[in-house]
């Protein structure tokens, strides 16, 4: 699945408000905290069926509105956290829309089975020879 991700970051918007934590003066009046809000059913970018992989991938980030919030509230700076939240959603989407390559099954070489039986029949003898009822 191949997008654009100008595009996409022209469907994002953003929601400012109070970080919590420490901070002192700066938390109680500035908004540097950014949210990121992005409506993946409205989204022009994706067709039907990428958004259906995206909403199942993502189901646990996506809200009853078919919305993906996401925020930061790393940096003092609220450009700086509107940055940080944006690289943050595009390496989240990269992964959602990555095509899983599906596992050929391959048998297992004799070499390596033969190599694990005689694993198992040394340890068993090790176990053995700790036994006091079979050693005279």
């Amino acid at each position: 699945m191949n997008y654009n991700p100008e595009a996409l970051l022209n469907e994002l918007s953003f929601r400012t408000s109070r970080s919590g934590g420490k901070g002192g003066q700066n938390v109680n009046k500035v908004s540097s905290k950014v949210t990121l809000i992005w409506n993946v059913t409205e989204s022009k970018v994706f067709d039907e069926q990428e958004k259906g992989i995206i909403l199942e991938k993502l189901a646990n980030r996506i809200n009853k509105d078919g919305e993906l919030l996401m925020d930061s509230s790393e940096d003092r700076s609220q450009l700086r956290n509107k940055d940080i939240v944006v690289e943050r959603f595009l390496k989240v989407m990269e992964e959602a829309v990555k095509v899983e390559k599906k596992r050929i099954k391959t048998k297992i070489p004799k070499s390596v089975v033969l190599e694990r039986l005689d694993r198992k029949k040394k340890q068993g003898a090790k176990k053995s020879d700790r036994n006091w009822r079979y050693n005279p």
